[in-house]
């Protein structure tokens, strides 16, 4: 089955403008479960109740409210969400063009396709996108999509432009705010940075995402497929896993042992 674009619009770039369709890039492949009765099988449904009179509230009489401090509520309706929400157009407008390199991976939410929409905006995408290929630059940009603004950029991807939804600024929580994160890097010792570096020259090879398994999923999966067939489930023994204390350079140097072991080719069969 095809995809559906879940947006329309066109990408604006100076006087230019490219009509475009949207697709999703991604589809999570999750295992979800519904909530059962355990003694009937039937579904789990949930109740809108007041938490003042323990009473079912119907959904018309519902209305959305922000908390401004503490039990302490703002109500707000559709109409002044309305009033406040941004313009409907049809347009990604591009902003700045930047190098990808600056761009911290931090800031991406969610891949999409750009595929070009019709015959005669063909030209105008080929041109954009050999132009941002030549000049290795990515388009950052906003545009609406249902009820929200997106920051976003615009990037060659495997010879079409792929849209990257982004988060803003104040969304990216900050280092500073984590606990337990040290303010100033402690000092490495000559030997085991060497070690260490040499480690990370042993176990790089090129990216291929094919050579990566959801190996939980495919268990999950595995595990309903056999209690779907009525096979009995052997519970593995739980074992207990206790924090060695480790030698941090007797470790590295185990590590770079064991990943040259690893690569070594196997002896031919004769």
């Amino acid at each position: 089955m095809a995809p559906r674009a879940i947006w329309s619009g066109s990408i604006s770039f100076g006087l230019v403008n490219v009509p475009v369709k949207l697709y999703s890039a991604v589809k999570q492949k999750d295992v979800h479960f519904n909530q059962l009765e355990e003694s009937t099988g039937a579904h789990i449904k949930y109740k809108r109740v007041s938490e003042k009179t323990g009473k079912e509230v119907d959904y018309e009489k519902i209305v959305k409210g922000y908390e401004v401090a503490k039990g302490k509520y703002v109500t707000v309706s559709p109409e002044e969400l309305q009033s406040v929400a941004p313009d409907k157009t049809r347009t990604v407008d591009i902003e700045d063009f930047v190098e990808l390199a600056d761009i911290d991976p931090i800031y991406y939410e969610k891949t999409y396709y750009l595929a070009p929409d019709g015959e005669g905006a063909a030209k105008a995408y080929g041109l954009l996108l050999k132009a941002m290929e030549t000049q290795e630059r990515v388009a950052i940009g906003r545009f609406v999509m249902r009820t929200k603004e997106y920051l976003c950029a615009i990037r060659p991807y495997d010879g079409i432009l792929a849209l990257e939804t982004m988060y803003f600024p104040d969304e990216v929580v900050s280092k500073k705010d984590v606990p337990g994160i040290p303010e100033r890097r402690s000092s490495v010792g000559e030997k085991e940075l060497k070690i260490a570096t040499s480690l990370i020259d042993s176990l790089t090879t090129e990216f291929k995402p094919k050579a990566y398994k959801d190996t939980y999923r495919e268990a999950v999966l595995d595990l309903i497929d056999k209690k779907a067939k009525g096979e009995d489930i052997v519970m593995p023994e739980e074992t207990e896993q206790k924090a060695e204390v480790v030698d941090l350079l007797a470790a590295l140097e185990a590590s770079v042992e064991a990943a040259k072991k690893k690569k070594k080719p196997k002896a031919k069969a004769s």
